[in-house]
């Protein structure tokens, strides 16, 4: 019998009249309110015109609860972790207050969707309004005290401040007191140096790691593994390949310019609370793995943005590298996502 695995990031694909539904009133009560998007374009792409455009086959499904638990059989995955897709534009979101309004209704829907379907294993990742730092901490609290999520995502583009700014410090110790983690998720490519690439594709390739690296580099660079030494803290769908350059590149910076931080950047990233998505194919996961150690590193399905049986075959085409040792992929399959997630 197959090993099950822990997939480490899902997606469901919400859609307005779904989330409207959960809506606080008075809002659920005004039909006008499905006439402009919830949540903003990631960055002006429309990512289904593309995929057809470039003939990339069928469409993408919307997956329902038994969908997911489908999937989660087929491909031998005992649970998964949901994020959101059209959520993943939340940080450009700049009115406060529906900011808070849609967080609420977003985890409702989530939670009243998916997680109460199959709790065992259908786990949530909520979204907080960052716009607003109060907030932000008791929709964090909510959300996992009331609701189960294991924790809150952090998007990496859109929002006003980098994630090493004091100001997120109330949302910090909130996650490191309820034992949740929190988890830096890109996917808009506005603002990152490269809004004059006229197809996705180029803004594809850059979008997942330099959001990370940017705000790796703040949140290390400014104290926040210092400041909150058990918070737990991942950084989602960039793969591994960059890490050991940017760990080189902030301890040369610290060495250098004397920063205001008293633990070498490499030594942060190692500390065991700091985790890393990797693509199972990667050929750069090994240095990785050796530049952070075994312990950080864990897979996801990307599920449904990535095909079902892509997922089956490349873990299967995983299980069977010689470049990595099976203590490293047991780590990385099952043990380091249990860690993250306290599951």
């Amino acid at each position: 019998m197959k090993q099950m695995v822990i997939d480490a990031d899902g997606h469901i694909i919400e859609h307005d009249a779904q989330i409207f539904q959960y809506l606080e009133e008075p809002y659920r009560s005004r039909d006008d309110l499905l006439n402009a998007p919830f949540f903003p374009s990631l960055d002006g792409w429309n990512r289904a015109a593309r995929r057809v455009a470039d003939r990339k086959g069928k469409s993408m499904p919307s997956p329902d609860a038994k969908t997911w638990l489908a999937f989660l059989d087929d491909a031998h995955v005992e649970l998964s972790v949901l994020y959101p897709t059209q959520g993943l534009a939340y940080g450009l979101i700049k009115d406060r207050e529906w900011a808070t309004v849609l967080a609420r209704a977003y985890n409702n829907f989530l939670y009243g969707e998916f997680l109460k379907a199959a709790p065992k294993r259908l786990k949530g990742i909520a979204l907080i309004p960052l716009q607003d730092i109060q907030e932000a901490v008791k929709e964090l609290r909510r959300a996992v005290t009331e609701l189960g999520m294991v924790g809150a995502v952090l998007p990496a583009v859109g929002l006003r401040r980098p994630f090493g700014e004091s100001y997120y410090d109330p949302v910090y110790n909130e996650a490191q007191r309820l034992g949740c983690m929190l988890a830096v998720h890109g996917a808009p490519a506005q603002g990152l140096g490269f809004d004059f690439f006229e197809r996705l594709v180029e803004a594809r390739a850059l979008s997942h790691p330099f959001s990370q690296m940017i705000q790796l580099t703040s949140m290390v660079m400014n104290g926040v593994f210092e400041r909150f030494p058990t918070l737990r803290v991942s950084y989602m769908e960039a793969g591994s390949g960059w890490i050991p350059f940017m760990m080189e590149r902030l301890d040369r910076e610290f060495r250098n310019r004397a920063a205001s931080i008293s633990t070498a950047p490499s030594k942060q990233l190692r500390s065991g609370h700091v985790f890393f998505h990797c693509e199972l194919d990667e050929a750069m996961l090994p240095v990785a793995v050796k530049a952070v150690g075994e312990e950080q590193f864990f897979c996801a399905s990307d599920f449904p943005h990535e095909a079902t049986h892509e997922y089956i075959e490349t873990l299967e085409e995983f299980r069977m590298r010689a470049d990595l040792t099976e203590s490293a992929k047991a780590k990385i399959l099952i043990d380091n996502p249990k860690r993250l997630y306290r599951l």
